[in-house]
């Protein structure tokens, strides 16, 4: 493996696998769907790129699980289909929002509760583990969990560059510059 391909996260086909059209590489990206799974991959139309894979942040379904986490972080996959090249081309974007209230000030001052946010925005070829898991006492009275929730970048990553190579394809990580 060349030191560059490890560095962007570039997989490559095994010898001798021909490489399918560009319908066939897409439809087999957009097979990658399932409802049990955390992230979709859909048409990235609206980001001006082929496909998009992300976390499934706004869907009824996960958001309960997310909000309980406290999660505010979105995930994404970029990518755009080459086929004079037979690649897809990829970049990764996380953004996270943190948001903080305060407590009102108790005492005789005037000033009351403050509320602030703080946002951070990352591109390129992104590694990722998170873990969370908090017990409280819950609604119906006993103590217990409340939520537990992992993200790891490479759950979305992994099936996207396995369709890819099975398909002939090399998947193409972009760490700079544009897809």
């Amino acid at each position: 493996m060349k030191f560059f391909d490890w560095l962007t996260v570039t997989k490559r086909p095994a010898a001798g696998v021909p490489p399918k059209s560009v319908a066939e590489v897409r439809a087999d990206l957009l097979a990658i769907n399932r409802p049990t799974a955390p992230f979709i991959v859909r048409d990235g139309a609206p980001e001006n790129v082929d496909l998009v894979a992300e976390w499934r942040i706004v869907d009824a379904k996960w958001y309960e699980i997310f909000a309980k986490a406290g999660l505010r972080k979105g995930f994404k996959v970029l990518m755009k289909l080459n086929e004079q090249e037979s690649e897809v081309r990829s970049i990764d974007e996380r953004r996270s929002i943190e948001w903080r209230a305060g407590l009102p000030n108790l005492s005789w001052e005037t000033s009351g509760p403050t509320l602030s946010w703080e946002t951070e925005v990352s591109r390129g070829q992104i590694k990722e583990y998170s873990y969370g898991r908090a017990f409280a006492f819950t609604e119906r009275g006993p103590f217990g969990e409340v939520y537990h929730y992992k993200f790891v970048s490479g759950e979305i990553k992994t099936p996207l560059q396995d369709a890819v190579t099975k398909a002939g394809w090399v998947w193409r990580g972009i760490a700079f510059g544009k897809l």
